[in-house]
């Protein structure tokens, strides 16, 4: 995946360069919005991690002219600016999600492939996780030749976990997925649906479902 980063801190964009690379996405870094924009205008990317605060122009006008241009290139907005206002004005001038800084990588990748999903409808590919395969364009799941009978949202919490194995998923970005909308310090409902899912999954060879406390849930693969 190609993706353009905007961001003028050098450590946090090297940091992300160093996480992304192994694992086959190729960054592209700018620390200046109208470089960006002209960087954005004349090469394709499959998506934009967009600081507010780079200088030139701020994030905000850069994707407003972005979607006056016509461009749809997914963009998830990355920036120390947490609150509502800022939040809700990312949103209205065209940002596909909202992660504020201080983030957790695992976290980030998430809401990445998440935007990816929603802007570029998945074709037919099967995910295969130890015995587990997933088949995203039928929205089935089997064990071996055993297919695991799933309701739509257990399948839903499924694919994003076996997106990225090994990758912490944060409730958030489960709820985003699952609602919309970012959970409750209440929220129970994805706590039932991870139990179902992890009771119907059952002892499949190489995978369970891990709880980080404090964090979210990961697929992790093992022998």
């Amino acid at each position: 995946m190609n993706i353009l980063l905007v961001e003028d801190d050098l450590d946090l964009a090297g940091a992300l360069a160093g996480v992304l690379a192994p694992l086959g996405h190729h960054l592209v870094c700018c620390g200046d919005g109208m470089e960006a924009l002209v960087a954005a205008r004349r090469r394709p990317f499959d998506a934009m991690i967009l600081d507010l605060g780079v200088p030139t122009i701020d994030g905000l006008q850069l994707l407003q002219r972005l979607r006056d241009g016509g461009s749809e290139l997914p963009v998830l907005v990355l920036t120390a600016r947490g609150s509502v206002g800022d939040r809700i004005a990312g949103l209205n001038v065209g940002a596909d999600d909202y992660l504020a800084k201080p983030f957790v990588v695992g976290e980030l990748l998430a809401r990445i492939k998440a935007v990816m999903r929603r802007s570029h409808p998945v074709s037919a590919q099967t995910l295969v996780i130890g015995s587990l395969r997933v088949d995203r364009a039928r929205r089935r799941a089997w064990d071996r030749s055993v297919e695991i009978p799933l309701t739509a949202t257990e399948f839903d919490l499924l694919e994003l976990l076996t997106e990225a194995p090994g990758t912490i998923v944060s409730r958030d970005t489960i709820a985003r997925a699952l609602y919309g909308r970012d959970t409750t310090a209440y929220e129970r409902a994805i706590d039932v649906h991870v139990s179902h899912l992890r009771k119907k999954l059952g002892d499949i060879d190489g995978v369970s479902i891990r709880t980080i406390r404090g964090s979210g849930y990961m697929v992790e693969p093992h022998a």
